[in-house]
Parts: structure tokens; sequence; C-alpha cells
């Protein structure tokens, strides 16, 4: 199991949320590229990024900063938030050389689209499932929808998605632990990597993790808050 350190982005500075709520909006670090150079020095290999601004606007807004963390370190990073045109995601793939793109809103609202993508780019888009209540969100999580996240992540698996991050909205960002239940049954539902993503916040919740033969799981406020050591959690993994 890999590890994902996160950095979110907001107004061009990392940041981390609770529960997806805007208003929670707490500053963790200064920038973006001496934070995922921290990372990298700890053994990350991975980092998950998400442009916040972007998932609000429908399109990049920070993508100058990616661009800065991508050419200033060694790390394989995956991007989320407002990838919604083949453009968007030519761009990032080709243009900033991002390694993964990660659709979600797309994915409920286009379906047709996202799968003409995964045929075109394949292991190079993973699908960003997020869950309240066990329904798919969207819009910067601001959109519910009736659209259950196992059907959703069948339906994606059948249109050739080779890796899905899920994220249970309720716990993300509140360090109470991640919704292991929930990650069982999508694991035993579809025969793709599933990375695990919100309420991480130690180490025995990687642990927990790692006994359920996920792919990945991405860690942010345990780190920066630092009930999570990431060189204990990849020293553990490895």
């Amino acid at each position: 199991m890999i590890i994902f350190p996160a950095i979110d982005l907001k107004d061009g500075k990392p940041v981390r949320l609770t529960k997806g709520d805007f208003a929670t909006t707490e500053q963790v670090a200064d920038d973006a590229l001496t934070t995922a150079r921290n990372f990298e020095q700890q053994g990350a290999t991975h980092l998950h990024m998400v442009d916040l601004d972007g998932a609000l606007a429908g399109k990049p807004v920070n993508d100058a900063i990616v661009r800065e963390v991508k050419n200033g370190t060694n790390l394989f990073i995956e991007i989320g938030g407002g990838i919604r045109t083949a453009e968007t995601i030519d761009y990032y793939l080709n243009d900033v050389g991002i390694d993964r793109v990660i659709l979600g809103s797309v994915a409920i609202n286009d379906p047709d689209f996202t799968k003409e993508m995964l045929a075109k780019y394949k292991e190079k888009i993973a699908i960003g499932i997020d869950a309240k209540n066990g329904k798919a969100s969207g819009g910067g999580w601001l959109e519910d929808s009736d659209v259950d996240f196992i059907a959703l992540a069948k339906a994606m698996s059948d249109a050739g998605a080779k890796t899905i991050i899920y994220t249970d909205i309720s716990k993300d960002g509140t360090l109470e632990g991640p919704d292991l239940s929930g990650l069982a049954a999508l694991n035993a539902a579809v025969p793709v990597d599933i990375i695990a993503s919100g309420g991480i916040a130690t180490i025995e919740d990687i642990k927990a993790l790692a006994a359920l033969n996920l792919s990945a799981a991405i860690c942010g406020k345990s780190i920066y808050k630092g009930t999570l050591t990431l060189s204990e959690a990849i020293g553990f993994l490895r």
C-alpha cells in the first residue's frame, strides 16, 4: 500500500477542510513546494493534490502551483479539482506533466465523456468518488446526488477505470478514522485499485487499511496535525 500525503490548495496556499466545509478552511503550511519537498525527504514517492478553487470554478485555478511542485520534485503526482473537459485533462497530463488526473463530478454528470477519457488515457485517470450517506457528491462536495457510491464504482469499473479514490465526506478532516466498512465493501465490489481517503488519523488506521489490501491511502490533516508521522507510516508499509 502506498501513502499519498495530500496538499489541498485554496487561494494558492495549502489548506485543510473538515467534512468538505469551506467555512472550516485552515491554512496548514506556507507554500506547496516546500511542503511537497518535505514529504519527499520523509520518504514519500507519491503526492495527492486538489485544486479546491478549481473544484468550485469548474476549471483549473491553482495550476501554476501544481506545475511548480511537479517541476520541483520527483514525486508521482495526481491532481483533482475542476477537471471536467478533455482540454483540461490534456493540459495537465501533457503540458504540466502530471502523472494522473482525478475525475469526480464529471463521472456523475457525464458518464459517456468519462468512459471516452478512460479509453483514451487509461491508467492516467482515477475516478474520485466522494460520498455522503452512501450517495456520491460532486461540485466541490456541494452537489449531492441519488447515485449509490458502489453502483457508481461498478459503472466506472465497467467503463475501464483502473483506480478509484473513495472519500467518506463525513469522515474527511475529522481524524476519527476511515470508513473501513465502506472501503471493504467497495474493494469487494469492483476489481480495481482502491485508494482510501478521509478520517485517517494514526498508524493504527494505516495498519487497518493495509489489512484490507487497498492500493493506497491519502493522508492530510493527520500529517499536518502530527497524529501520524509520514516516515513511520511509509516505513511500516515497506
